[in-house]
Order: C-alpha cells, then structure tokens, then sequence
C-alpha cells in the first residue's frame, strides 16, 4: 500500500482579490498531484464560478467532511453553501466573512490533523474585522489558535528574514523590542533553522533599531541599552547571534548573505528588502507552531483581480515549501524522538574449552 499523500488544506481567502485565481493556476498543474492532496475550504459553487471565470480544467472532488478527502483529487471542502456574488477587485464586507470562515474551517482541519499543512491565500485586513474576529492578520490569529510562540518569517531557498515585531506602528516599535521578546523570537528562529530547515548550527544577524543602530546613542539609545546587551546574553547560550547591524547597508553591501537568517526589528525594516530581492518567490511562513502554515508574499492585489493576469509563482512556492517543512520536521524528530539505541553486549555464560 503506498503512503497517504501530504495532505495541503487552503484557505481560499479574498474573492474578490486574486487569491483563488492564483490556487486554482498552482492546481490545475495536474503534477501537483503527485506530491500532494490539496483541499481547498470554500464551496463547490465558488470554486465552480472561478474555474469557469478563468476557464481552467479541473476536476474537482466536492466533501462535506474529512474523511471523504480522496487522494488524486482536489477537494473543495464546502464551508458554506451559497454561491456568493464576486465581484473582482471590490472591497467587500461579506466577501470578507467567508474569508474567515475559510480560515476558521482550514485552522479546525489542521489542529484536528485532517490536513497536514495550511497555504492560505490573502485577506483584505480591513474588511475581515468583526464582533468576533479582530485580528489584524493570519499570523496573530493561527497564534492564538495553535501552540507555539509564534515568528512571521519570509523565506526563500537563499534568504530568510524573520521579525521582532510584525503588524505594529512604527511610533511603538522600540516600546515593544524587549529583551524578553528578543530572546522568544530568537529562540523561535533558532528552532525553526534547525528543525524545518535543516540547519545544524545557524548563524543569525540582528538589525538595529535605529538608524546606524544608534551612533553611540546620537539617534537613540535602545540599541545600545537593549540589543547589545540582550544579544550577548543569548551568545552566551551557545547560539551564534549577531549584531546589532545597521539596517540601511546591511542588504546592499550583501552581508545578509553571511548568515542563515535576519531578525528584523520591525515590518517594513525586514520587508522591504526581502520583497525587494525576492518578490514573487518570496514565502511568508509562521514559523514557531505546532503546524505549519505558509502563504505568498503577496496581497490581494485587487487592481488586477479577475483578469488572469496574476503571478501564481509565490502561492506555487508557498505550497511546496509547507510540504518540505513538513517532510523536514518528521524527519527531525525522527531521528530526535527516537535516536538508535545500542543494546550492551549479552554475556557469554557458556563454558569454553
């Protein structure tokens, strides 16, 4: 009997954006299906609109639960029913809850170990917002939903770059850089090289807080108060962490590439270089989490929604890199969980001579 397949939940995100139209381009690529079995949550009639929109050849294999996932097919797991009204490159309240419910029956289906891995395609964070969702992304959601300390880290085969803090104001960064979060974020990219990458012993370099981390507390004296010291700590652990290094010449000078990964400290210091050397290949992978989730690097690109214009490339690699994370992981702790235990000798009570 050969293995069950990778078992790849997605979650369908904004209709309105371009989000279906990019998970539909990565499966109709019926290879796909050689190393995966995608299930999509959504609907039949949604799904069916999409594939006839963008005149794709899929055949789909509609469920209403999990135990009807059939290997060899993509399956649209019907979170709801009605066939709601898309309308492309619209901000749509409505479209923006069945984002969620997508969310919410994918995020059940992966702690329940239905599927193995979540993609999900992007949200419009405006419109998702409710009584009973406030969330300001994915990641701080599946943060609270699964176990783990939670790191957002865009990755490629040749750049990795994580962040202290993520969807926060700039005005309140240096209040949240914390030596007690510096070392959780550390630690969880630490974990994540190691386990899901395969690195044995990874070097990681910190960014600056201010600019040319400081001047000697010139600009600010957050670097020097907390990075520095903080960063030591940890190089007393044993990890090999770095910095702080000035953010502005960091990438250009080609640095980054000296080390396994960037601990960014805050969201456009670490993504606005990543996107720019990596967009369209580029990951956003939550690392740090009992499950492994992973998304493009991109949004819901409403200007171009619904035209069949857009670039399946990053949602392709997101699928394929939660598939080796995952293979990485069972390998680890394969070979942690169960090293190969030497029996001692028996001795030889038999009479010799």
């Amino acid at each position: 009997m050969s293995e069950q397949k990778i078992r790849v939940g997605i979650s369908i995100g904004d209709l309105n954006g371009i989000g279906g139209e990019v998970a539909l381009k990565t499966l109709s690529d019926n290879r796909i299906l050689d190393f995966c079995t995608p299930v999509i949550f959504a609907s039949t009639k949604t799904i069916s609109f999409l594939v006839n929109h963008f005149q794709f050849k899929i055949n789909f294999n509609g469920i209403n639960n999990p135990s009807q996932i059939s290997d060899g097919k993509v399956n649209v797991f019907n979170v709801w029913k009605e066939a709601p009204k898309i309308e492309f490159g619209q901000e749509n309240k409505d479209i923006g809850a069945l984002a969620i419910k997508s969310l919410e029956s994918a995020t059940k289906a992966l702690k329940n170990l239905n599927i193995d891995v979540l993609v999900t395609a992007p949200i419009n964070k405006a419109n998702i917002q409710s009584e009973t969702f406030k969330f300001p992304g994915h990641t701080d959601y599946l943060a609270q939903e699964l176990e783990g300390k939670s790191l957002m880290f865009m990755v490629t085969e040749t750049l990795r770059v994580g962040l202290i803090t993520d969807h926060v104001p700039v005005k309140d960064v240096a209040g949240h850089v914390t030596p007690e979060l510096i070392t959780e974020k550390v630690n969880a990219m630490h974990a994540s090289l190691v386990k899901d990458f395969g690195i044995r012993k990874p070097k990681i370099a910190i960014l600056g807080i201010n600019p040319h981390t400081g001047d000697n507390g010139v600009i600010g004296s957050e670097d020097d108060e907390v990075l520095r010291p903080t960063i030591k700590s940890i190089k007393e652990s044993g990890k090999l962490v770095f910095g702080p290094y000035a953010a502005d010449s960091f990438f250009g000078s080609d640095n980054y590439k000296n080390f396994d990964a960037i601990l960014a400290t805050y969201h456009d210091q670490g993504l606005i270089p990543f996107k720019t050397l990596s967009f369209g290949q580029g990951v956003n992978y939550t690392a740090g989490l009992n499950r492994v989730r992973t998304s493009p690097d991109h949004g819901t690109a409403f200007e171009i929604a619904g035209k069949g214009t857009a670039d399946e490339s990053s949602f392709k690699e997101a699928l394929f890199t939660a598939i080796k994370i995952f293979k990485n992981r069972r390998q680890h702790e394969g070979l942690t969980e169960n090293p190969l235990k030497i029996s001692p000798r028996k001795p030889d009570y038999k009479k010799r001579g």
